[in-house]
């Protein structure tokens, strides 16, 4: 673990390069607190566990785990768990350490941290998803608890596989934990209002983004790439606020309608069938011609890396709101900021999901629960606090809105580190 550990830290590939690469920029506006910076180029603790399980047929199959605390100086760590093929440790640490800057961009009581498996959930049965799930929460917990680090639902993980990691780790520790994680069933703790968080904080922060851009939302076109809890809860938003959705795309196909799409048709298409391809009320594209697609608003709300900077130079929307995790690489930030084209990035875009994962902590801890008006409002209240901050460091420096939003999250955390020193 150590030669990849040592290896993630200098490399300027992958999405941890891009995240080594955003801290850099903000150096300069860190005054005396810059002496800390290092503290956020690696992690607190990053852990490795073998995922052995039975599976259906009787073999034993073993799998790679990974559960990475990032920064824990403002509060115990919090982040996803995802189910993917391609997760690795470089791409874990990266996300548990925009979990960092985005916890502390929206002045959540949080650390950062992620978690994954290397695995394809669809291959597997319910009942294996459910032993891989189980194992893995035993392996790693012993770094996981409601007062040290928090799970969540991410890529390819939802309330039921939240379910199992709860009972899981309370069967372990005797007593019912049911704030060891968030996005659970809302029987067992879970808040309202919680599945969508993420898609609704999309459309918050983009909705005032319009307004400063005087984008009239009413008849906007919209172009989403990813279209499940946070792209289709988005475009939804969007829709009703009058917005045109007029290109959709994700792991089963690309889709196109110049004069919009049925959102009820699409999104029951998408329920139904589990994604975008071969929805009838729409035209079939390319993959690479969805960036080619004119539109005022685009939403990548995918996986991380997906604007490149040859994707950038072809992008013709005026406001990109990144409902992903680090969907667009540094040169290619530079690219869209050199052609005037606004970027609400990924730490304080998609924080909705997050912000209401802490009302749902607060809510485990109190067994009190609040109404979905009331979670929304606060929701809305919090989102728009942040940005107005992040906008006002944004205009006074002179900045880039993700410069602006490390400036002020980065602050934050090395104040906390600085306040708290080195022990022994």
């Amino acid at each position: 673990m150590t030669s990849q550990l040592s290896y993630v830290r200098t490399t300027t590939d992958g999405p941890w390069g891009t995240y080594l690469s955003q801290v850099d920029r903000v150096v300069p506006y860190l005054g005396e607190l810059a002496r800390w910076v290092e503290t956020l180029k690696r992690p607190k603790r990053a852990l490795i566990v073998d995922v052995p399980i039975e599976l259906d047929n009787g073999e034993v199959a073993h799998f790679e785990g990974f559960r990475v605390q990032h920064n824990m100086s403002r509060g115990p760590g919090k982040g996803g768990v995802r189910y993917h093929p391609d997760v690795t440790l470089e791409e874990v640490m990266a996300l548990a350490a925009w979990m960092s800057i985005k916890n502390a961009a929206v002045n959540l009581p949080y650390g950062g941290a992620k978690g994954g498996i290397r695995v394809d959930p669809a291959k597997l049965s319910h009942k294996e998803l459910e032993r891989i799930t189980r194992r893995y929460t035993s392996e790693i917990g012993i770094i996981i608890g409601p007062h040290s680090d928090i799970p969540a639902p991410d890529v390819n993980t939802n309330p039921q596989i939240m379910a199992w990691m709860m009972d899981t780790y309370s069967m372990n520790t005797g007593t019912t934990a049911t704030g060891v994680v968030t996005g659970k069933p809302i029987h067992l703790g879970g808040s309202l209002g919680r599945v969508k968080a993420t898609g609704r904080g999309v459309f918050v922060t983009g909705r005032e983004a319009a307004r400063r851009l005087s984008l009239d939302l009413s008849g906007a076109r919209v172009a989403v790439q990813g279209f499940g809890n946070v792209g289709g809860a988005a475009a939804e938003l969007f829709n009703q606020a009058g917005a045109r959705i007029i290109a959709a795309q994700d792991h089963t196909g690309s889709i196109f309608n110049e004069s919009g799409f049925d959102m009820a048709d699409l999104m029951a298409h998408v329920k139904a069938s589990g994604g975008v391809g071969g929805f009838k009320g729409g035209e079939v594209m390319g993959n690479e011609e969805f960036w080619d697609v004119k539109c005022d608003i685009l939403i990548p709300a995918a996986l991380e890396s997906q604007i490149t900077a040859a994707r950038a130079k072809r992008i013709t929307a005026r406001l990109v709101l990144e409902g992903a995790n680090g969907p667009t690489v540094p040169q290619a930030d530079d690219i869209l900021a050199e052609r005037g084209i606004l970027v609400v990035p990924d730490v304080i875009c998609n924080a909705g999901g997050v912000t209401v994962s802490y009302f749902e902590w607060v809510q485990d801890f109190s067994s009190f629960f609040w109404t979905e008006d009331e979670i929304n409002l606060r929701l809305d209240k919090i989102m728009m606090g942040a940005l107005k901050k992040i906008w006002d460091t944004a205009d006074r420096h002179k900045i880039t809105l993700r410069t602006a939003t490390f400036a002020v999250a980065c602050e934050r955390i090395l104040t906390a580190r600085k306040e708290r020193g080195l022990y022994p």
